[in-house]
């Protein structure tokens, strides 16, 4: 069992950046792969980045490629999504996940959530 915990929302204005953290519980959290996903109002949960156990390489969305970074420390049961160049459509309730697979892009991939972290960009 994995409790996920992310903490870092906030509002920024565009061109901005946040770190989100999430706080993982128990003992086997450096061989779960972490996920960020986020959801804006009226749409489904997209998939931003990923962040392997095994090899500790990050995978990213498209459209976050070359703003968001993330990364995680074993030692501390925490991943981290560190988000520049912020841009209004990037406004969403912001999920960290864990999975025992490799590496995973689909929410059903996922067998943990956090309850989420709100970001508002304004413009």
């Amino acid at each position: 069992q994995v409790q996920l915990v992310e903490s870092g929302g906030g509002l920024v204005q565009a061109g901005g950046s946040l770190r989100l953290s999430c706080a993982a519980s128990g003992r086997t959290f450096s061989s779960y792969t972490m996920g960020w996903f986020r959801q804006a109002p009226g749409k489904e949960r997209e998939f931003v980045a990923v962040i392997s156990w095994i090899s500790g390489n990050g995978y990213y969305a498209d459209s976050m490629k070359g703003r968001f970074t993330i990364s995680r420390d074993n030692a501390k049961n925490t991943v981290y999504l560190q988000m520049n160049s912020l841009k209004p459509e990037d406004t969403a309730v912001y999920y960290c996940a864990a999975t025992q697979k490799v590496r995973g892009t689909r929410t059903y991939e996922y067998d943990y959530w956090g309850q989420g972290t709100q970001v508002t960009v304004s413009s």
